[in-house]
């Protein structure tokens, strides 16, 4: 069999995913003659899948639902796509594709490979709802042929759990980075006496800590007013904890924020910004972090899982406490402080850490590496 024969699924909760953090691997593995198959529920990305070169299959997965029904007609439509297709084997992201896509690739003895960027409200909040999804986990993933993991942490969490082996596993630098097109880009420091510009980009949902930089925002702006606060995301995106338009708007009214909308293209963003700010309850690695450093911009985060790994305290940033808007306005004033020089410093430290550690080249070897090892055997 030739490799213009094999055909990868790529599967994920939504296009939008797939475009914004699967575009290098999925160009790596066309430029090595595979047919990439994404399989997604559709949302307004679809035309930039045809411009990677992959083919399409809609599903429908209800991401933040709790039906049985619902989930077990997901189990089904995954059936159907990998009866048609055929694929050599799948790669899956996400919480709910991890889960119930796996348990159909099993059905099937298609090989597997999963990706597990971040646990899920459920797992992490425990109770009868985490039992559940543990107890899903645990069916799922114990044929998989390779899980990822995007820090230590939560690969940590699994193996204390039994929920993959040491052998099945291993840990990424969260999605990596593409240097060549964050590359560094000095701040903007003309407006230095007027204003300081933090900036926080995510997808809007509380769990980001999107309230912690609200309230720090207000303390600061208490007594030094010309600081500006900006987001920048997606709101009332399909999950529990989504921060509505309401909320950010009474937010705006009373002058503690400026929301910038959402973008497909973040760096203009952060190129206008000097530090990057991301006070999450707890994360895989935010992409986020990795590009805000590569442009060479400081970062203040939590001192969680998954964002503690972006940071080395001091050197390219700071971190803080989680859920704590105190610490995070006071780690925010050491930065409004510092002379610019040294905020240059952090910032070019930052880069030479995504460098070291984060190159997005990195992730693709890895995954290729145990992609070959499944194909070469066929």
């Amino acid at each position: 069999m030739n490799n213009c024969d094999k055909k990868i699924i790529i599967t994920s909760n939504s296009v939008w995913n797939v475009v914004n953090f699967r575009k290098g691997i999925i160009l790596d593995i066309i430029d090595n003659n595979f047919e990439v198959i994404i399989v997604a529920p559709s949302d307004e990305y679809m035309p930039k899948l045809r411009k990677l070169g992959c083919k399409y299959i809609n599903i429908n997965i209800d991401n933040s639902g709790v039906s049985p029904i619902n989930d077990l007609y997901l189990i089904f439509q995954y059936l159907k796509v990998f009866y048609k297709v055929k694929p050599d084997v799948v790669l899956s992201y996400t919480v709910k594709p991890n889960i119930y896509g796996s348990i159909a690739a099993n059905i099937y003895s298609i090989p597997i490979i999963n990706n597990i960027s971040g646990l899920g409200t459920a797992f992490i909040k425990g109770g009868a709802l985490g039992n559940i999804v543990r107890w899903l986990y645990n069916i799922s993933l114990n044929k998989s042929k390779h899980v990822f993991f995007q820090n230590n942490d939560d690969r940590g969490l699994f193996l204390n759990k039994n929920l993959v082996t040491r052998e099945q596993s291993s840990k990424l630098p969260g999605s990596g980075v593409d240097l060549w097109y964050y590359q560094p880009i000095n701040i903007d420091f003309s407006k230095r006496n007027s204003e300081f510009i933090f900036l926080l980009v995510a997808r809007l949902i509380w769990d980001k800590g999107i309230k912690e930089y609200i309230d720090a925002a207000r303390i600061i702006k208490r007594s030094n007013p010309s600081v500006r606060f900006q987001i920048l995301g997606f709101l009332n995106v399909d999950n529990q904890t989504a921060v509505l338009q309401s909320d950010i708007d009474s937010c705006t009214r009373e002058g503690v924020v400026e929301y910038l909308g959402d973008t497909d293209d973040v760096k203009f963003f952060i190129q206008e910004s000097y530090c990057v700010v991301l006070p999450s309850y707890r994360e895989g690695t935010p992409k986020v972090l990795l590009e805000a450093a590569a442009i060479g911009r400081p970062i203040i985060t939590t001192n969680v899982e998954g964002c503690k790994e972006v940071v080395d305290d001091g050197v390219n940033g700071y971190l803080c406490n989680v859920r704590d808007a105190n610490d995070l306005a006071e780690k925010m004033n050491t930065m409004i402080n510092m002379d610019f020089k040294d905020i240059e410093k952090m910032g070019s430290m930052g880069r030479k850490k995504m460098e070291r550690e984060f190159d997005e080249k990195i992730v693709i070897n890895q995954y290729m590496s145990e992609v070959n090892q499944i194909t070469e055997k066929l």
